[in-house]
């Protein structure tokens, strides 16, 4: 029996696929080298230690309907549409080596016509005449007895929208965590205007088989017949929870300012596993009473911008007669930390 696997997903959905890749790679035999080929639509993807706030524009994220994925790798932010193709290769140790599984991309690329070389830690480039660009990147995990590879291809990805979630909102954000480091990336589509993702699929595939000697049929994953995969269910929800993709960001403080017609307020918060744990506030207003009673309340709180509404709306109430101002204040609050 071969102990290789091939899997392609029919999802686009990032915690899917996400999911997936987790049971796969607790699940599998140690003795299995597998390759799981797959692709998300409008996702933001960040590193295991990032803090989304300060990686991304979560608020235009939001606007948009671009989904925030955490993974369970380390490395940088990224942006992942359907003209980016991923790629995820395991195997269980002593054999798992990421330099084969590089040069198996390598070796698929250079058969599609591409000269690529390894650059750095994780990073794959062609030379251009505006220098060397940056055409896919990777992260990687290791535990005891297994380790994975993936990474990622810009085949035809919408530059301009990468440039959009990446920006993060100048937020006063003072944030521990692993910072992205930004780099000059091109697509491949420069070099082959007509590439598709079945074609470097079947490239990878085919430089997978060669580099075993082995071939299997692929096994296609989608979200229409549940993967029959035990823990599923469970590690999807956690995939796709706030509390995995926004909650796990490493402790941070924000401080967000404003002056309102009624007085200036300066609010400071300190966050940990997304919740608010210290709130401080400071204003001139001749009635701070509200704002006093609004920083004991937000202890506790999710740092999420309709749970701050609603702790800011809550306060009425108590104090009818700063009913504007208190409104004001929740549409301000909610839209600082968007």
């Amino acid at each position: 029996m071969s102990t290789l696997r091939l899997l392609l997903s029919d999802s686009y959905d990032p915690w899917f696929n996400l999911a997936v890749e987790e049971c796969i790679f607790r699940q599998m035999p140690a003795t299995q080298r597998v390759l799981f080929l797959w692709r998300n639509t409008d996702t933001v993807v960040i590193g295991r230690a990032q803090n989304p706030w300060k990686e991304c524009n979560t608020r235009r994220m939001e606007e948009d309907g671009v989904k925030l994925a955490r993974r369970s790798s380390g490395g940088g932010a990224v942006f992942h549409d359907s003209g980016n193709t991923c790629f995820t290769f395991m195997a269980g140790k002593p054999e798992y080596n990421k330099s084969i599984s590089t040069a198996i991309v390598l070796n698929a690329l250079n058969a599609l016509g591409v000269s690529a070389e390894a650059s750095g830690r994780n990073d794959l480039v062609i030379s251009t005449p505006q220098g060397d660009r940056k055409v896919s990147g990777s992260a990687y995990r290791e535990t005891k007895d297994r380790g994975f590879h993936h990474g990622t291809l810009l085949l035809n990805a919408d530059l301009s929208r990468l440039a959009n979630y990446l920006n993060p909102d100048p937020k006063k954000l003072q944030a521990k965590g692993i910072t992205s480091v930004r780099a000059r990336v091109a697509n491949l589509v420069e070099l082959l205007p007509t590439i598709t993702h079945q074609q470097v699929c079947d490239a990878v595939s085919e430089a997978f088989f060669t580099h075993y000697g082995d071939r299997v049929m692929p096994e296609v994953i989608s979200p229409h017949a549940a993967p029959n995969l035990p823990g599923f269910a469970e590690t999807f929800a956690r995939q796709s929870s706030w509390e995995w993709n926004f909650g796990q960001a490493p402790a941070f403080s924000h401080l967000v300012d404003e002056r309102f017609s009624w007085g200036g307020v300066e609010l400071h918060f300190d966050v940990e596993k997304g919740q608010i744990t210290r709130a401080q506030v400071f204003t001139d207003s001749l009635n701070p009473a509200p704002l006093e009673a609004l920083a004991e309340r937000l202890q506790g709180c999710p740092y999420r911008a309709e749970a701050l509404r609603q702790q800011c709306e809550s306060l009425i109430d108590s104090f009818p007669e700063q009913q504007a101002e208190l409104r004001e204040l929740a549409g301000w609050i909610a839209g600082a930390v968007r």
